[in-house]
């Protein structure tokens, strides 16, 4: 692999797990800031659940991060984990402040005290939540066959 290039393969050495550990550090940083935000916001609940959300998610890439190097898993499936679990992280804190902002909180009624917002807003909100929950439980099952193989 060329300087400046990506190792998509997990045992690489710091390729993506520097990536995961930057991006991790990123969204803990947009978690930290959604704290500010959260008086201003139409369900307040819902975006203290997002500052949580991006501050554990930021901390979660960062382990991944740590951890990526000891992964025994091939360039292809490297690569999934990696979409996946970038895309889970992210859209989780992104997902609950939009809901926090919209005040669309159907698919979340204890956090949101019986709150609605417009039906496109509630479908949005609700695709994103169902597509994450599918890549985080899809990345988690790759990184544990990663850690469970040998190298």
């Amino acid at each position: 692999m060329g300087k400046g290039g990506l190792a998509w393969e997990a045992n690489s050495g710091g390729g993506l797990g520097r990536v995961f550990m930057c991006l991790g550090v990123l969204l803990f940083l947009l978690g930290l800031l959604t704290g500010f935000a959260v008086p201003a916001l139409a369900q307040p609940r819902m975006g203290l659940s997002s500052h949580m959300e991006g501050v554990v998610n930021g901390l979660f890439l960062i382990v991944i991060g740590l951890v990526w190097p000891h992964l025994a898993l091939g360039r292809v499936w490297a690569a999934i984990a990696f979409g996946l679990l970038v895309y889970g992280t992210f859209a989780n804190w992104f997902a609950t402040l939009l809901s926090a902002y919209w005040g669309a909180v159907g698919t979340m009624p204890l956090a949101g005290g019986g709150a609605h917002g417009t039906p496109i807003q509630e479908h949005i909100v609700f695709a994103l939540l169902v597509s994450l929950s599918f890549a985080m439980v899809a990345g988690c099952i790759l990184l544990l066959a990663g850690l469970l193989q040998r190298k």
